[in-house]
């Protein structure tokens, strides 16, 4: 039996690799904290699936979470589902009302402002300063 290198076997597979530069933060960004995501929901498997279908499966499932039930902190937490459809919009501008109503009620809770709730315009990776 003789061992290969990965980078030999990904070759041999016909997948062309890629590796990110270091200290470079905007090669992999989207991908490797979507990957931690996916890692850290307490549905993860500790081991393997049993086949490809159970992959597949939980994959599909995970990515309806994503995209329908996970609130996203980079777009004033809601689902991206909302933020395509437009639906952001009333969602946070009721948010708002919300928070401000109870400000105004209990205004001890607040030592500063509240939370912006105004819709993202865009999502840079690394915006220009």
């Amino acid at each position: 039996m003789r061992s290969a290198t990965l980078l030999t076997m990904l070759r041999k597979l016909g997948i062309k690799a890629s590796f990110s530069r270091p200290r470079t933060s905007n090669d992999n960004a989207y991908s490797e904290s979507l990957f931690r995501t996916l890692k850290y929901r307490p549905s993860y498997p500790s081991r393997p699936f049993n086949d490809l279908d159970a992959a597949r499966n939980w994959v599909a499932k995970f990515v309806y979470w994503y995209n329908e039930k996970h609130l996203h902190s980079a777009i004033s937490f809601v689902t991206p589902s909302d933020r395509h459809a437009g639906r952001h919009l009333a969602i946070l501008a009721a948010r708002k009302e919300t928070y401000a109503a109870a400000r105004a009620k209990y205004p001890e809770r607040w030592a500063r402002n509240t939370r912006s709730w105004d819709p993202v315009p865009t999502v840079d990776l690394n915006p220009e300063p």
